[in-house]
């Protein structure tokens, strides 16, 4: 197989064609949320704390300024995309394997060849067990039974 081929089967896998469908729409919804919670929300907090923008919500200790408006702007935007997410990517996503899945049939699973045999000779081993429990032997060589032989 030669360098080329091998790639183009690697690209065409539906796996990795997913995966860059996921990253290129997982790109333009966080710009969406993004302009969102910077339009809408984060003006909504800041004006709770009495400032004009979340950059604004700071605390000052001693000469160190502390920037809780930036973070509390990056939580909620992180809380927004994983919901988002969570309730309209992984929840339908899941509802549609489990259709798909309740569609099949579990067929039985093959039984490996050397089980099988094993079943077959322990099958066998019972069917010429003695009453008290012991097999009975089989035929010699020359057919003879062990009553026979001593």
């Amino acid at each position: 197989m030669s360098l080329i081929s091998g790639f183009k089967d690697f690209v065409l896998r539906g796996n990795v064609i997913d995966l860059a469908v996921a990253v290129v729409i997982g790109a333009a919804f966080t710009k969406v949320v993004n302009a969102m919670v910077e339009g809408l929300i984060n003006p909504l907090i800041a004006a709770v704390g009495g400032e004009r923008e979340m950059s604004g919500l700071n605390q000052t200790i001693g000469q160190t300024e502390f920037g809780f408006g930036d973070v509390l702007g990056a939580i909620v935007n992180f809380l927004i995309v994983a919901a988002v997410v969570y309730f309209f990517i992984v929840t339908p996503v899941n509802r549609l394997f489990l259709r798909m899945r309740e569609g099949e049939e579990a067929e039985p699973k093959a039984v490996p060849a050397d089980v099988q045999l094993l079943t077959e000779i322990r099958d066998l081993l019972r069917e010429h067990a003695t009453p008290d429990g012991a097999a009975a032997a089989p035929d010699g060589p020359a057919g003879s039974t062990r009553a026979e032989r001593g």
